[in-house]
């Protein structure tokens, strides 16, 4: 029998896919990934993620500027921070003229409108490269906690939106929540990376920040005893669940195009805004590739982005924010 449907019908033409398409991108679905380091005037390009810079607070303000005119609405801020500064227990994480604590204020003050969410481990201030406080050997999840909340409030304190933390440790969450509540700061959202699997897509990032594990026998020689093994599923349904029960405003899957069955999984499960991360590595291979003349850069970009919304997010944290805002303003 001839076939009383035909999908094409509603593929014809541009005009019709348009008024049928499910899901839809703008530059307001983005968070802008941003490295910042000491000094004055400074950039540098990342080898290893191209079009993407450390830049020294003052630069780091322009850029916000320029992306706010975009209709980008949010940053993710992370600081490389000197050697100097580094130790065990993470002190210069919540020095209030901190590197992040002056990003935060200068941000604030020059792009008020801009939400400011920065990131919430101890591992840019680690001597060890490790998200949490080295003892007996391992990461010491009760103490991690207590400085994790140290440095939060230090944010709240400079102007952040949301604290975002990224090092899953258990029960933080909760800590963080009563944490910036006894210290008033009840309107400071937690953005909770909740699904953070460890994966080898994050090698960019850590060049970024050079924030990777050192190479010591009396510790662990990975984050894989925190971060979460890539090849479990219920897990992070479990973790998300845990932390919006402890107060999380928001919930991340973490890495992106790899993951998208979590984020579904994710999304099904819980009742807040679902972030995905389009992380470093995952950014990079397109760049590579496009490079090569292997993929069409924008269409992959643009290709990959609507699939992450399509999957359930919210919120997508992409270093790609700035280039697939240009092109959707077109």
């Amino acid at each position: 029998m001839f076939p009383l449907h035909r999908g094409r019908r509603l593929r014809t033409n541009e005009s019709i896919r348009s008024l049928v398409r499910e899901t839809s991108l703008s530059p307001s679905d983005f968070m802008f990934p941003m490295f910042i380091a000491e000094g004055e005037n400074y950039i540098v390009e990342i080898p290893s993620m191209p079009g993407i810079f450390r830049r020294s607070i003052d630069l780091t303000v322009e850029e916000v500027k320029e992306i706010f005119a975009l209709g980008i609405r949010a940053v993710n801020i992370y600081v490389k921070v000197s050697e100097n500064l580094k130790d065990n227990e993470g002190n210069e994480a919540w020095n209030p003229n901190g590197l992040m604590q002056n990003a935060i204020r200068a941000i604030k003050a020059a792009c008020p409108e801009m939400i400011v969410m920065p990131d919430v481990a101890l591992d840019p201030y680690s001597i060890y490269g490790h998200d949490g406080i080295i003892a007996n050997g391992d990461v010491e999840n009760d103490s991690t906690n207590a400085a994790l909340v140290k440095m939060a409030v230090s944010h709240a304190q400079a102007g952040a939106d949301f604290v975002a933390p990224s090092d899953m440790m258990d029960g933080r969450v909760l800590r963080l929540r009563e944490g910036l509540d006894a210290a008033g700061f009840h309107n400071v959202g937690i953005m909770s990376y909740s699904a953070k699997y460890a994966s080898a897509f994050y090698g960019p990032f850590r060049d970024a920040l050079d924030s990777a594990p050192v190479d010591a026998t009396e510790i662990p020689k990975d984050k894989k005893t925190y971060q979460m093994d890539y090849a479990n599923r219920i897990e992070a349904i479990k973790e998300a669940l845990w932390d919006v029960e402890e107060g999380a405003d928001m919930v991340m899957v973490k890495p992106g195009i790899a993951y998208l069955d979590i984020v579904r999984e994710v999304k099904n499960a819980v009742n807040v805004p679902v972030t995905v991360y389009h992380v470093s590595g995952e950014y990079a291979m397109i760049k590579a590739a496009a490079e090569r003349g292997w993929l069409d850069h924008d269409q992959i970009m643009m290709e990959q982005l609507m699939c992450i919304k399509r999957a359930g997010a919210s919120l997508i944290s992409t270093y790609f924010a700035k280039e697939a805002a240009i092109l959707l303003n077109k």
